[in-house]
């Protein structure tokens, strides 16, 4: 029986062992399993991986307690702004939507610029236009705040009036993903995010942008980070574990384990990432506090963890 594999983050380093109480862990670890349930079905009814990650990262979005469509933080001037990223590994097709708000599911906006127009991202009213032409639902502020996400704004902003700067990796790490192989062996990714508390209006990080935190090639892996964005976009992280596998002949945990331990951990690039190889294995490192990961594959076992 030919194999499939299904992996979830739902960003890595937000929330620390030591602050988590038992009522909000499992409130974690039941999202991350009705997202595996959302791209289990899909897989398991001989669905694609393009069409299992988009369910997956759906049903991430949902869930307020992640930082991703409904759940997404704010920027300083107490915006919400969006980026999202979907690839297929079979012809290397993609989509990606920045900086928007209103569809419900950013996700499938960087779907639907991904079948309906010629081109892989798109910023500003006419991402929006290609959502509504699609058909997508709009919700407005009202649905999207989250008091969790204020406060945080809230608290930022005041300690920079202090001429202070938070370094807890909390602030800057959001995001949700989903990377699939479906039984017919094609690979996919998908990243959604709210982006980083307080950052500056405009601010794209690496999950739209191809290569950095998102992508998907049969022949090597498929892949979607959480972390540090700036540091993801400057190591090419997504496409360097690809790379590695290619040219350098490494396996999937080979390649990622370097990219997250080395080449973004010496380099102030705290997070993780999900990626799928041609053969579903799965790989989920990370270099910080914890993830919020899960996994499931043919057999329908399912399993969801956050820290170790």
């Amino acid at each position: 029986m030919t194999k499939f594999s299904l992996a979830v983050h739902g960003g890595a380093g937000t929330i620390r062992k030591s602050s988590l109480t038992p009522a909000l862990e499992a409130e974690y670890h039941a999202a991350l399993r009705r997202a595996l349930e959302a791209g289990h079905d899909v897989l398991a009814g001989h669905g694609t991986a393009i069409d299992a990650v988009t369910a997956a990262v759906c049903a991430l979005e949902d869930e307020p307690l992640f930082n991703a469509g409904r759940g997404a933080v704010f920027t300083s001037e107490g915006k919400q702004e969006m980026d999202a990223a979907i690839m297929d590994g079979t012809t290397r097709a993609a989509g990606a939507v920045g900086g928007i708000f209103g569809p419900r599911n950013p996700i499938r906006a960087a779907r639907a610029v991904m079948d309906a127009t010629d081109h892989v991202m798109l910023i500003g009213p006419n991402a929006l236009n290609v959502a509504r032409d699609a058909g997508l639902p709009f919700e407005d502020t009202d649905y999207f705040f989250t008091q969790a996400r204020w406060d945080a704004l809230q608290s930022t902003l005041a300690m920079r009036a202090e001429g202070k700067e938070d370094d807890d990796p909390a602030r800057r790490h959001g995001t949700v993903g989903a990377v699939a192989r479906d039984a017919a062996g094609h690979l996919a990714a998908a990243t959604s995010t709210g982006g980083m508390t307080a950052k500056s209006p405009g601010r794209v990080g690496d999950t739209p942008l191809i290569g950095a935190g998102t992508f998907a090639d049969n022949a090597t892996c498929a892949v979607s980070g959480t972390g540090h964005g700036e540091v993801f976009i400057r190591w090419c992280a997504a496409s360097e574990i690809a790379a590695r596998m290619r040219h350098a002949g490494q396996s999937l945990a080979q390649a990622a384990d370097h990219v997250v331990m080395h080449d973004l951990a010496l380099n102030d690039g705290s997070g993780g990432l999900i990626a799928v190889d041609a053969d579903g294995n799965l790989s989920l490192p990370f270099n910080c506090e914890g993830m919020y990961r899960g996994t499931v594959t043919q057999d329908g076992r399912f399993d969801t963890r956050i820290h170790g």
